[in-house]
């Protein structure tokens, strides 16, 4: 395969052009990792911890910026995995198998991902969910992973 001359050209022109910029600035080819080491280094500022008790308006602002983002909760009965066969020929009065047993606490899941457990209740007429159990922020890191 022939090489284009004018491309050859124009590549050296452009690395021409990026070494008379690093010359201009005073790099050479061991110039950066001198100036990285000679450079100090720089730790992350701490975070401060949001509470609501401290009073601080600035950490009440912060909070606030979250406080209206909707995320969805969902609780989760139970899973199985059927063929698109057994799909298709479910019908009104089917029964599905799922993989938990009856009383088993359920999921409670925000955005997919799991943060509780908990048990059905009734609430005036409505189905509700009593938390039972809290996921810890170090089980919900290792089930992320």
């Amino acid at each position: 395969m022939a090489e284009n001359p004018t491309t050859d050209t124009t590549a050296a022109d452009d690395l021409a052009d990026w070494g008379e910029a690093m010359a201009e600035q005073g790099v050479t080819p061991e110039a950066p990792a001198a100036t990285a080491a000679a450079q100090p280094k720089v730790q992350p500022a701490p975070f401060a911890e949001l509470r609501a008790e401290q009073g601080s308006t600035a950490a009440n602002n912060q909070l606030d910026l979250v406080m209206d983002i909707p995320v969805t909760l969902s609780v989760e009965l139970g899973r199985t995995k059927i063929q698109i066969r057994e799909l298709l020929q479910l019908a009104q009065g089917s029964v599905v198998d799922l993989d938990r047993l009856a009383g088993e606490p359920m999921d409670v899941l925000v955005n997919g991902f799991l943060i509780a457990r908990g048990e059905v209740v009734l609430v005036n007429d409505k189905f509700g969910i009593r938390l039972t159990d809290i996921v810890s922020p170090t089980e919900r890191a290792r089930r992320l992973a």
